[in-house]
């Protein structure tokens, strides 16, 4: 059945090449039909299971408190002192602007807070600033109050005095990449007088993805460009080129498109294009350019040796048609095992790859072979007639791989040895503005706003309990003085800022009435006093309706998701002590979720290599019939991914969103690499080509086309270059990558089937 298939496909390729064409770009256009349906996601959150409980209280605080996603701009003049009324009127028709976004919830500043003063024992709620033109006792009075009212000024001035703060709120289920750059136009607009600075969460999932996009795309022409010459100068032969490149452009529309076609049907965000897909392009390239340099190289050796085009194109493709196949079959099973990860978006990832991997396979099998049978080809041209320089190094490392196979293979498991203690030394970093380096605008504009603002971090946890309870405010109030005790914690509110504040105007503006009232109807008096020159919906942020939920909110510096572990470790004891059946508790906030992510990104790490190794060492086991040419298969890609993870160990190199994904890139080239040497060692093994000389046959036959293919996805180190580290880190390791496996294959796969050879070679020949 097999080889009916084979010999219909080949026919296919050789007898109508021009339908064969045809049809092959009518599929793919179809599939292009969805590119339009491709949804951009740059919601982080979208990562996280919905059942996670964190997630879950995030949700909750959502529906309840309205969102806790925050966009802060800071502005002033280095040095010089802020509240002023220019700097002052500027801030009034920032936030009136802020204010007429439709999707903007609430702003948070100087020019639009309230302030609470005593009047003969009552309560009067006024404007902080009452008039966007202030006159010089109205901006001394302004500042007087913020002189003794540190809790509030720590959330709206700078360190020194000199910066403004606007905190923006959004609306739940808004553009927020939209959002993010009207704000950004409108600071542009009104402030550009002003140094000023962005941060936030929201700011930065708004603005990484789309940045990262944008940068990946262009270093990817960039790297296609140098695949292409690199290509060029070893093949000497355009059309062939070409005719590779066609492939890989095709693969990459075919699975694009898919995605859309997946949207489309089935309205699921897990076929989303998240920041993490945008290495999919990468990945799917240096796969597809792989089928297609081993079957137009063996095709080159093959009309070199045979002088006829047709029967060379047939010979290469009964040669490679099962090899392609397998390659892409443990290929495309590698991806399908994200099914098993916990993160929403690898599920979609790695069908979209699969689906990839599986169309690159028939472009290589029957549109390539295709396109090679129209080419008018000149038998005497270099290309056909000769070695390239290239291909004779390869071959003349070859000899030295099987002529000295112990000592190559002892210093290969040797360097895998070397690279182990490094798999201990990863770190997960989740940590959104580890993406910039410093010196970067956003990395600059980040660390100003930690040092000196209210930090951009948050942390939420709900309470539940009567917030009209002395006894619930302080132990709310405990929980605050815990978390400002703890170094990356710049300040923290809840409604037990309110209400000491309330207590405190009543009584004569008193400080040592700053205090929580002794009684709940004392606490309650402070809420009725406030609803008559203020408003109620004022609170809504910080308590619900009925009073029986609060929330409590802490702004943080940025911490390396290290520091995050036992900060967060250290508030859930705190909490668990303070706990009864009237005051119950849950924590959640950014940093929180990024903790999520840190375990998400490393049970998806483990499970997918784990997984895909298996499943490789399973479907090798079963095509091969032998169990040693499965564990030889996998023998390679095994020591690159411990090779790989133990560099990123051992230079510091963090484990992200984004380098997770290394794995794929290490196995999807691996298991291409050891697949065509077993494969071709099987070939000339059945044969009954002679034992001594096998090994020399295969790394002349998939040596030249392995290192080629290394060689010219090395174009992708342009990623390094990059803006964002971890697509720095994603270029060095695929170079890495590239380097590790193909050397693997040649050195260690090689020399431990040389030294297996008596096992190996007899065998096949008896089976």
């Amino acid at each position: 059945m097999a080889t009916r298939i084979k010999t219909w496909l080949i026919g296919q390729a050789l007898d109508h090449p021009k339908r064969t064409i045809l049809v092959c770009v009518a599929v793919t256009l179809v599939l292009a039909r969805g590119l339009p349906w491709i949804v951009i996601d740059n919601d982080f959150m979208n990562m996280i299971p919905e059942d996670n409980p964190a997630f879950k209280v995030w949700n909750e605080i959502l529906d309840e408190f309205g969102s806790t996603e925050r966009i802060f701009i800071a502005f002033g003049r280095k040095g010089e002192e802020a509240l002023t009324a220019e700097t002052l009127a500027k801030s009034w028709d920032f936030v009136r602007a802020m204010e007429r976004i439709p999707e903007v919830d609430e702003v948070f500043s100087i020019s639009n807070m309230s302030r609470m003063d005593s009047d003969d024992g009552f309560m009067e709620v006024s404007d902080l600033q009452p008039a966007r033109d202030l006159t010089p006792d109205q901006l001394a009075d302004l500042k007087d109050y913020l002189r003794r009212t540190p809790d509030i000024a720590i959330r709206v001035l700078s360190t020194h005095g000199d910066y403004l703060n606007v905190v923006v709120q959004p609306k739940l289920d808004v553009d927020k990449e939209k959002l993010t750059l009207t704000i950004m136009d409108q600071a542009e607009k009104l402030l550009g007088d002003y140094e000023v600075h962005f941060g936030g969460q929201m700011y930065l999932t708004s603005r990484i993805p789309g940045l990262v996009r944008a940068d990946i795309m262009r270093l990817m022409r960039f790297g296609i460009l140098i695949l292409v010459i690199i290509m060029l100068l070893n093949l000497r032969s355009l059309p062939a080129v070409g005719m590779a490149v066609s492939v890989i452009l095709l693969s990459l529309v075919g699975m694009m498109g898919f995605m859309g076609w997946l949207v489309h049907l089935t309205g699921s965000n897990k076929f989303y294009f998240a920041v993490l897909n945008a290495t999919m392009p990468i990945i799917l390239l240096t796969i597809a350019n792989g089928d297609g340099i081993h079957i137009i190289t063996k095709f080159m050796r093959e009309a070199r040796k045979r002088q006829d085009v047709r029967d060379a194109i047939r010979s290469s493709m009964n040669t490679l048609m099962l090899p392609v196949m397998l390659t892409s079959l443990t290929t495309a099973v590698a991806f399908l095992s994200m099914i098993f990860t916990p993160i929403n978006q690898f599920l979609g990832y790695g069908i979209c790859m699969a689906f990839g991997i599986s169309w690159a396979w028939l472009l290589s099998t029957i549109f390539l072979p295709s396109l090679l049978r129209l080419k008018h080809w000149d038998l005497s041209h270099v290309s056909l007639a000769k070695k390239s320089i290239f291909e004779s190094i390869v071959e003349h490392i070859g000899n030295q791989v099987v002529n000295h196979p112990k000592r190559v293979l002892t210093i290969g498991v040797l360097i895998v040895l070397i690279a182990i203690p490094g798999l201990f030394r990863v770190k997960v970093e989740v940590n959104l503005a580890s993406f910039f380096s410093k010196g970067t605008d956003i990395r600059d504009s980040i660390d100003f706003l930690d040092s000196e603002m209210t930090g951009t971090m948050d942390m939420e946890i709900k309470v539940n309990g009567d917030m009209k309870s002395p006894e619930v405010l302080r132990k709310m109030e405990s929980i605050q003085n815990y978390l400002e005790q703890q170094p990356p914690v710049r300040t923290t509110f809840s409604i037990v800022d309110v209400i000491k504040q309330m207590h405190r105007t009543v009584m004569d503006d008193d400080p040592a009435y700053e205090v929580i009232p002794d009684t709940r109807g004392k606490v309650n008096n402070l809420f009725t006093l406030y609803s008559m020159s203020g408003d109620p919906d004022d609170f809504s942020s910080l308590i619900d309706y009925d009073y029986s939920e609060g929330l409590v909110t802490a702004l943080l510096q940025n911490i390396p998701t290290t520091q995050m572990r036992p900060l967060v470790s250290g508030v859930r004891g705190q909490l668990q002590a303070l706990q009864d059946q009237g005051f119950q508790t849950t924590l959640t906030g950014m940093i929180v979720i990024f903790l999520e992510e840190m375990y998400l990104i490393l049970q998806s790490a483990f499970i997918s290599i784990g997984v895909s190794i298996v499943m490789i060492f399973l479907i090798a086991w079963i095509f091969f019939r032998r169990f040693l040419w499965g564990l030889l298969s996998v023998f390679p890609l095994t020591a690159a991914v411990i090779l790989n993870f133990g560099l990123m160990g051992a230079s510091g190199i963090e484990l992200s969103h984004v380098t997770a994904l290394l794995s794929s890139i290490i196995i999807g080239v691996g298991v291409d690499f050891a697949i065509h040497y077993v494969s071709q060692y099987r070939h000339y093994a059945n044969q009954g080509m002679g034992k001594d000389v096998i090994s020399r046959h295969v790394m002349g036959d998939t040596g030249y086309p392995i290192m080629l293919n290394a060689l010219s996805n090395m174009g992708f180190g342009a990623l390094m270059i990059s803006n964002f580290l971890p697509v720095r880190y994603i270029g060095g390791l695929m170079v890495f990558a590239m380097i590790s496996t193909s050397v693997g294959t040649l050195t260690v796969l090689a020399s431990a089937s040389e030294l297996l050879k008596n096992r190996l070679a007899i065998k096949e020949q008896r089976g």
